[in-house]
């Protein structure tokens, strides 16, 4: 049960720090002792608290013409990613989710270091949008959903508000929808209360240690945890393919 605590803390110290990554450090460390049917369902719940809190805490910054049709994509892409996940064997599907998130992280970072010059494709933030509803649905995986944000806002905090407003959304209806396929229990609920005091005080660290970062700082360390995110998901599961 310890492993649990440990992963609890770590997934969303990095999710005060940078508004999100909390999944794949919860799942890359309980995937040493436990199957990823028994770790999403515990990871769906948690998000919940802790994507109301970031939300609340920023919700100067919301802006709605943002959270509000990327929300509606992301329920258009979970709402078939929930049913491939008892359908399809979806493995595969991470390598190319991997491959987009790193380049997506990696077209932010060359923004970046261009001073964001360059205007922003609608037709891609659309794209980018649906895919990662579906990647949300299959996974419960924001790295994509963080990109799309992440073009969408200069700011670090508007930039965390919008992108949990979005993950709230989308939670809640997954939450629905991981029910109705029996894919949620009782068993998780239990598991969740156990670790919410570890999973709060891992948020309520990660947000200190942010505030003392300058802006772009975070913003740097946004687009770091993308392109990494984006290589691990496409490299731990190259072994599959």
């Amino acid at each position: 049960m310890a492993l649990w605590f440990i992963a609890a803390f770590a997934a969303y110290f990095v999710k005060g720090l940078c508004g999100f990554a909390n999944t794949l450090v919860f799942t890359s460390i309980m995937g040493f002792s436990a199957a990823n049917v028994d770790i999403s369902p515990v990871d769906l719940l948690m998000g919940c608290p802790s994507n109301f809190i970031m939300t609340w805490r920023g919700r100067k910054w919301l802006n709605w013409r943002i959270v509000l049709p990327l929300s509606a994509l992301v329920l258009l892409g979970s709402i078939p990613g929930a049913a491939l996940l008892k359908m399809v064997d979806v493995e595969r599907i991470k390598v190319v989710f991997g491959i987009v998130v790193t380049g997506v992280g990696m077209e932010m970072f060359i923004r970046e270091t261009r001073g964001r010059q360059g205007k922003r494709s609608r037709a891609l933030t659309t794209i980018v949008g649906l895919f990662s509803g579906l990647l949300c649905g299959l996974f419960g995986v924001g790295a994509l959903l963080a990109a799309c944000v992440g073009r969408e806002t200069e700011d670090p905090d508007a930039f965390k508000a919008n992108l949990n407003a979005v993950f709230l959304i989308e939670n809640t209806c997954r939450i629905v929808s991981y029910t109705a396929l029996g894919i949620l229990s009782m068993a998780s609920v239990r598991q969740v209360l156990m670790l919410l005091p570890f999973e709060l005080a891992g948020l309520y660290a990660g947000m200190c240690s942010a505030a003392f970062l300058s802006a772009a700082a975070v913003r740097r360390l946004i687009i770091l945890f993308l392109i990494v995110s984006g290589i691990v998901l496409a490299v731990s599961n190259l072994r599959i393919v």
